[in-house]
């Protein structure tokens, strides 16, 4: 589902990633960790073009993200097209993103209407659906001001799965909230994992790695030190680098 082949990115002098290759297969999940300025978030927005790559090739589900090769050299996408295709892949933010003047169910229906084309009534079924699914039924009408951090995180995962995504990412999901609110955000996602969603989680938590995870990629200076299932990565790390972060973190 995601194949990246020596992925560079570098803002000003600042090397973000230094050559990142990563692949993951459909209904994997696969958790990225590392320090704060390793490379992780930088990775998973070129995932979806919201980052530019400067060098290397990123693949999602067979297509080149934002670009198209001819010749040997990549051409960057119109932006509708690189909207089309971004359409297909969810993305769940540290910080939730909501618009703060529409309801849950009007966050929700907004992208299926603007950018699938489908009609109002199809979407608000759909979204009171994912409402459901996420626990929040019953705040349809409510605003993101009169949600918690955690309902407005699962409102925002309830967007994204709105689109019919064929891959998610999230972004650190629960580094904002408060620590009680944070297992209901991971139990959706561990349901999701449950019913074979492909996901690339940027996460600090190691629990949820080692239980969920089917491969873990350790990052540091954005390289990628370390891959391989969590048993091995979590429970044995090859890597002095690798040893010392987790005996800071577990």
């Amino acid at each position: 589902m995601v194949l990246a082949e020596n992925i560079r990115r570098s803002f000003g002098r600042h090397e973000a990633l230094r050559g990142v290759s990563l692949r993951v297969e459909p209904g994997e999940v696969c958790c990225l960790i590392g320090p704060s300025g390793s490379g992780k978030t930088t990775m998973l927005r070129c995932i979806n073009h919201l980052e530019k790559i400067d060098s290397g090739r990123l693949w999602v589900d067979g297509e080149l993200v934002g670009y198209r090769e001819h010749h040997g050299r990549l051409y960057e996408l119109r932006e509708r097209e690189v909207a089309r295709r971004r359409a297909d892949i969810g993305m769940v933010f540290q910080r939730f993103n909501l618009f703060a003047h529409m309801t849950a169910l009007e966050n929700i229906v907004e992208a299926p209407i603007r950018v699938r084309g489908e009609k109002r009534s199809a979407a608000e079924e759909r979204a009171r659906a994912l409402l459901d699914r996420v626990g929040l039924g019953s705040r349809c009408d409510a605003y993101p001001s009169q949600l918690s951090g955690g309902q407005q995180q699962r409102v925002a995962i309830a967007r994204a799965l709105a689109m019919r995504p064929k891959l998610m990412l999230f972004d650190e999901p629960t580094s904002a909230l408060d620590p009680e609110l944070v297992g209901e955000v991971l139990d959706i996602m561990r349901a999701l994992a449950a019913d074979g969603m492909t996901m690339v989680v940027v996460t600090h938590e190691m629990g949820f790695a080692r239980e969920v995870a089917d491969s873990v990629v350790f990052m540091d200076g954005g390289q990628v030190v370390e891959s391989g299932p969590p048993a091995r990565v979590l429970g044995g790390p090859e890597h002095e680098r690798t040893r010392s972060f987790l005996s800071k973190v577990l």
